[in-house]
């Protein structure tokens, strides 16, 4: 193809109706659930705490010292590196491209790990109205049914799977609302405050706790697909923070209030049984669907973060490009298809063994992240943050201990298998690195840029489309992803770009150059629709002004 054509087809390409973004109400319905998905599952906090008091007092208290701080950490990261990779840009930026795909690892098995659990759910809450599937010869074509079936509808696109969390959040949450009503005229204050500390499970309690309020900063790695992230993040994650506590507290204050059940038989799907016992049969069926249905809320969401990581990372250099390429829908399909693979893997082990590995994981890699958020902050004093948590660096240093303290309990009180099947997962990743290095080196896999081992202290000619267009970088380290760029002076009547778009152009041109090495600079930029005038262009960042 000539380069005519070459120009031609990418402006038509450029012109095509961009992917729909997600907007407030879908991302809070997304973040909730990454976090909860409702009350499903913290049945067994009153059965591990010995009675209602514990579980009650953990919801209460757990947010303030856990949720509310992981929530402002991911808000202001978020809103500072909007791009596709979360958390991984995060690490990346303090530590270096080694520890972000570390991190990257971590946090993409635990979320494999954890998405295994749901359709296997779905169906433990199906048997008790269709008991055959008990039987395996229903059980494994369903479960894979609805893997395949929720694997698609993640294909199909991020708009669709957030306003189905919508629904999906509205439906899980309004036989709770009814409960709740129905149970105020039995409500005893005095069954609250039961508690039996001959009979706490204080490792069951912990993980239960631990579970139930972690993955806020999950729903960063989909930065890149938020409209207006800046803005956007730091209210739906407020949003979320109230809709899932709610969500834990209003359920079990009804329960526990209204019946006089031990604490043995709060396991997981008692709820059906409390909605049955407060107001009949029909909100017991009402309490199964709207389980079930959480399930696959939980499923869409956790995937869709996991596959929107992958493909984050690929575009960064962190894993070969075909991690990177995107359906007609704008989805990342290899990575969809690689998340599911690693669900349908995984779903053969029990509840309580995905549940203490991953809480292990997700220990390590939030210690680290709360590691980059105070380092950035003495780092990189003058990053652009559009939310900032109003705290300086001794306070952000203080609202990061108590939550890294509750991580390391979590961590002691595993089991010998966790540290050994962890240790295990470790021990990949560290050797995964340098094998991806060593692919990129002699070119057994494509990959989107140079595979970030040490940043060039020189860019040549047309190496990038930001040093080519700019001389100016007041940020530094949010360009730290595409390479260290020679800074002179520019004008003040320079033109702008935003950071996003910036990013953009980078790997636009990059893809553009890698596919026809034979066509000059030039002509690429001209064909992404760029005027390139040469030094004379100097395209300023004007962060917050």
């Amino acid at each position: 193809m000539g380069e005519e054509g070459l120009v031609s087809d990418v402006k038509d390409t450029a012109a095509a109706k961009p992917n729909p973004k997600l907007t407030l109400l879908p991302l809070i319905a997304l973040i909730f659930y990454e976090v909860s998905g409702g009350p499903f599952g913290v049945e067994d906090s009153v059965r591990a705490g010995g009675g209602p008091l514990l579980a009650l007092l953990g919801f209460l208290v757990f947010p303030l010292f856990w949720s509310i701080p992981e929530a402002l950490v991911t808000a202001e990261l978020a809103t500072s590196f909007p791009e596709n990779g979360g958390y991984v840009l995060w690490i990346q930026a303090a530590f270096g491209p080694f520890w972000g795909f570390q991190e990257g690892f971590w946090k993409w098995f635990s979320g494999v790990m954890d998405n295994a659990l749901y359709p296997v759910l779905f169906l433990d809450y199906l048997k008790h109205s269709f008991p055959i599937f008990n039987l395996m010869v229903a059980r494994i074509p369903a479960l894979l049914g609805i893997t395949f079936s929720l694997t698609y509808l993640n294909y199909r696109g991020l708009h669709i799977v957030g306003f189905s969390a919508v629904s999906l959040a509205v439906f899980s949450l309004c036989p709770f609302v009814v409960m709740a009503i129905l149970s105020i005229p039995r409500i005893r204050v005095k069954q609250w405050l039961v508690v039996d500390f001959k009979k706490v499970e204080w490792r069951g309690y912990f993980n239960s706790m631990f579970w139930n309020l972690n993955y806020w900063d999950k729903a960063s790695t989909l930065a890149g697909e938020v409209e207006n992230p800046s803005k956007t993040f730091p209210k739906a994650l407020l949003g979320a923070v109230v809709v899932v506590v709610c969500s834990y507290l209003i359920p079990l204050l009804a329960g526990t209030g209204a019946l006089n059940s031990p604490s043995s038989e709060w396991t997981d799907g008692y709820f059906a049984e409390v909605g049955m016992l407060i107001g009949g049969v029909w909100l017991k069926w009402w309490i199964q669907a709207a389980s079930a249905m959480s399930n696959l809320g939980l499923f869409e969401a956790e995937m869709s973060s996991d596959a929107f990581q992958l493909l984050g990372m690929s575009e960064m250099g962190m894993l070969p490009t075909i991690f990177a390429s995107r359906s007609k829908y704008g989805t990342p399909t290899i990575s969809i298809l690689c998340s599911a693979t690693g669900v349908i893997f995984l779903s053969w082990m029990s509840f309580q063994e995905i549940l203490e590995f991953l809480n292990f994981l997700y220990a390590i890699g939030m210690l680290l992240e709360f590691a980059a958020f105070i380092k950035l902050r003495i780092k990189k004093p003058d990053l652009h943050r559009p939310y900032r948590v109003p705290l300086q660096t001794f306070g952000a240093t203080m609202l990061c201990l108590p939550p890294a303290l509750l991580l390391i309990l979590v961590m002691c009180l595993a089991s010998l298998r966790t540290f050994f099947v962890s240790g295990v997962v470790i021990i990949v990743g560290l050797l995964l690195y340098p094998l991806l290095v060593h692919a990129k080196d002699h070119r057994w896999a494509q990959f989107e840029a140079e595979l970030p081992t040490e940043a060039p202290k020189n860019c040549s000619d047309g190496h990038s489309v930001v040093s080519h267009l700019h001389q100016v970088v007041q940020d530094e380290s949010s360009v730290s992803l595409l390479s260290d760029l020679p800074s002179v002076n520019a004008e003040q009547e320079s033109s702008t770009i935003r950071p996003e778009e910036a990013f953009k152009l980078e790997n636009s041109f990059q893809t553009k150059q890698a596919n026809h090495p034979e066509t000059d600079s030039t002509t690429l930029l001209q064909a992404i629709d760029l005027e390139p005038k040469s030094t004379q262009m100097d395209i300023v960042w004007k962060f917050g002004h």
